[in-house]
């Protein structure tokens, strides 16, 4: 099964139709079989500890605020799989990984993005946390772990942003970016398509501390690089872009067929509302 990390900006992605969208569900369309499940590491998701999802029925949980009300109603009933949880928390081993039975879900780093790549809601989804105690480096040791469960079927995504800085957003930029968040953002993307293993480097950029003024959304791409060292490959480019001046949307697969990807089958199959995010957003 491929791997990706998907640049999922606002949450009125879930809803919109955009390049960005219609990449991700490319990215869907091109699976030559039906994943056993899905992997979702979400920047949404970051505490002080390594967790994962282990219930049946995961809740969608809308963490966000100022919207629109139809995002408030979006659900994504993806059943959950604890099997695959417990695969997870083995393969995490020696570090201690919590079995989550009730109190977390799915949030929208994860099913802004599912929405799109999986539209039916069809597929088994386990999410695991960020753990803000874990530098780069550590992450990337965590994903190398989760390399066999590409080999058991089940479909690994990372959801964040490469650049994130809610305080420079520029709503008169919606398809432009400042020049640091460009640059950040060419860096990461030298480094994801020629040498993975290097990612943690990125954290001397000069450009690193405004474009990562916290960590929680760069370190779900830690991930995809730890799979890809785990191969010894390079990641490809799904689809690259920044939004509002300080987020970037590129996104990464590994192990995926590009020929596929961006033609926009298999879109999610939601409404067209005409509606647009307030600036009282939280991304």
């Amino acid at each position: 099964m491929p791997a990706a990390f998907l640049g999922h900006g606002s949450p009125m992605n879930t809803l919109e139709r955009n390049r960005y969208t219609a990449a991700w569900s490319g990215f869907g369309a091109s699976l030559a079989q039906r994943p056993r499940a899905v992997l979702v590491i979400s920047a949404h998701w970051y505490v002080n500890a390594t967790a994962v999802t282990a219930m049946a029925r995961p809740r969608t949980i809308h963490d966000f605020y100022g919207f629109p009300e139809a995002l408030f109603r979006f659900e994504y009933p993806a059943p959950g799989e604890p099997e695959v949880a417990r695969e997870v928390a083995e393969l995490l081993r020696p570090d201690w990984v919590g079995l989550d039975p009730e109190s977390w879900g799915l949030d929208h780093g994860a099913w802004s993005v599912l929405a799109h790549v999986f539209p039916h809601a069809d597929i088994p989804v386990v999410q695991l946390s960020v753990n803000a105690a874990k530098g780069i480096e550590e992450h990337m040791g965590l994903g190398e772990r989760l390399a066999p469960l590409r080999r058991r079927g089940v479909v690994v995504v990372a959801s964040g942003d490469v650049v994130h800085n809610l305080r420079r957003i520029d709503f008169h930029r919606p398809d432009a970016a400042y020049d640091w968040a460009l640059r950040f953002d060419a860096a990461a993307r030298e480094v994801m398509t020629r040498d993975p293993s290097a990612l943690a480097a990125l954290a001397a950029h000069p450009d690193y501390a405004i474009s990562v003024p916290t960590p929680e959304h760069f370190l779900p791409l830690a991930y995809l690089a730890g799979l890809a060292r785990a191969e010894g490959a390079a990641c490809d480019v799904l689809v690259e872009g920044c939004s509002l001046g300080s987020i970037s949307m590129t996104c990464y697969t590994l192990g995926a067929k590009n020929a596929a990807i961006g033609s926009g089958a298999g879109a999610a199959s939601l409404p067209d509302p005409a509606i647009v995010p307030s600036e009282d957003t939280n991304t």
